[in-house]
């Protein structure tokens, strides 16, 4: 029976948790380093210092003492995001914008600051962290590049990039939906759009049931369209796998309108959709680069 099972054909080589465990993350990401990864405030410290292209820092808030007089010191500024540096799946980010009146609005809702100082605070003890409490980091809001409006023009895409000793293995591109409330992650509705990583092209939209040649929102085929920066975008996520001490990383990154590809966060543990989406396994992937032992 259990040679039966080790003899399961396995063409594409798909991994499940567990081989992704024992076989990239354990081997090749030192337990004490994950911290850099899993806190968005450490993160951010090492990408500034390196010189890696990422949203502007406005605050960090790691006291309720501290909102009402960081807060005041930001109204200078028309947009921001909120997040918490311990989140994780896009919950508690919440982008801010000013509306001709000057008023704070997040998904058309406009918020009171009391509203607003209660979310940060929500963020503070914790509430969408991986931990008992939390800080908050206040940043620049990415103004994405018309690239992603050709596609679906509402919410926060981004793609993401699979590095391995600091090659970048495989890659997708995330889109919110009408259904994911502006967020682009796979498990909230959004939809995943496989990546040709040689030729920098978009291949299939994923949306956890079905394939097809166009977002679920926009009937224009997106199969084959071309990805503006792409080998920027590779060579950015190389210099970000390098200035980290971990070795299996997913890489986050959003195209600017202005200021081209920028890092947005860096993840540990990266999710296994991103195979469902390329119709491909990471195996499969490592053995294309890497002569390691899997």
């Amino acid at each position: 029976m259990l040679k039966k099972i080790f003899q399961i054909n396995n063409p594409k080589g798909v991994i499940g948790l567990n081989r992704r465990n024992i076989e990239f993350i354990y081997p090749h990401n030192q337990r004490k380093h994950y911290a850099m990864a899993d806190d968005k405030v450490k993160t951010k410290m090492i990408l500034h210092k390196n010189h890696i292209a990422c949203a502007r820092t406005y605050a960090v808030i790691e006291r309720i003492s501290q909102i009402k007089a960081i807060w005041a010191s930001l109204q200078c500024q028309e947009t921001l995001v909120l997040k918490p540096a311990k989140g994780c799946g896009g919950g508690g980010i919440k982008i801010l914008r000013k509306n001709k009146d000057g008023q704070w609005q997040s998904s058309g809702r406009t918020l009171t600051d009391s509203q607003i100082f209660h979310h940060i605070t929500s963020i503070i003890s914790g509430l969408f962290s991986m931990a008992s409490n939390d800080v908050c980091l206040i940043e620049e809001c990415i103004v994405p590049h018309p690239f992603f409006a050709e596609i679906y023009d509402r919410g926060v895409p981004d793609f993401r990039i699979i590095t391995l000793k600091e090659e970048p293995l495989m890659a997708m591109l995330r889109m919110p939906t009408s259904k994911s409330d502006g967020k682009a992650n796979l498990h909230q509705k959004g939809v995943g759009i496989g990546v040709d990583m040689k030729n920098g092209t978009l291949t299939k939209v994923y949306n956890g049931k079905s394939y097809s040649d166009h977002h679920p929102d926009n009937i224009t085929q997106v199969h084959g369209k071309r990805i503006p920066y792409w080998f920027t975008m590779l060579q950015l996520a190389k210099k970000t796998a390098k200035a980290f001490p971990l070795e299996y990383l997913g890489i986050d990154l959003v195209i600017d309108k202005v200021k081209g590809p920028q890092i947005m966060e860096v993840n540990v543990r990266p999710g296994l959709g991103i195979q469902l989406v390329n119709q491909c396994g990471l195996q499969s992937a490592s053995q294309k680069t890497y002569k390691i032992k899997l």
